[in-house]
């Protein structure tokens, strides 16, 4: 493969490594058995751009609001819309952080290892949470 380096070769030439990647294309680097991809933000963005999470939020017969985000079967119930966004976004962020603090645990785990582009989007987008929401709706669960 021509975009494997081996990672003495990396660290011997990191700014030169660096600019390859950010202005050429990412790389492969082998250490011993080990291999990493060494990729810009942009270039990370576009490969995660196809994870997109999805808040659906039932409008309950006691008049409160239901949510989920489905892909990481987060929920919350709030009496407004907009305290319900504001404590599952809350809620992501408190999984994301938890993720990664434990992510031998998470990443490891059958039921969660999927989790792991969505979190990892999560890093990238910092504060900027809704623009991973893909789809935002409201069904009325008595309809």
């Amino acid at each position: 493969m021509k975009t494997l380096m081996r990672s003495a070769d990396v660290r011997k030439n990191w700014s030169e490594s660096i600019n390859s990647v950010i202005r050429q294309r990412p790389l492969f680097i082998q250490r011993n058995k080990d291999k990493l991809a060494f990729l810009s933000l942009e270039q990370l963005q576009l490969l995660l751009e196809p994870f997109k999470l999805t808040m659906r939020i039932l409008d309950e017969v006691d008049g409160s609001y239901t949510g989920i985000i489905e892909e990481l079967d987060l929920l919350g119930n709030a009496l407004t819309l907009s305290e319900l966004k504001a404590k599952l976004i809350s809620e992501l962020l408190e999984y994301c952080e938890e993720y990664m603090d434990e992510f031998q645990k998470y990443y490891h785990s059958s039921n969660r290892r999927s989790h792991f582009p969505y979190v990892y989007k999560m890093l990238v987008y910092e504060n900027r949470v809704m623009d991973i929401i893909d789809i935002y709706t409201v069904e009325n669960k008595n309809a």
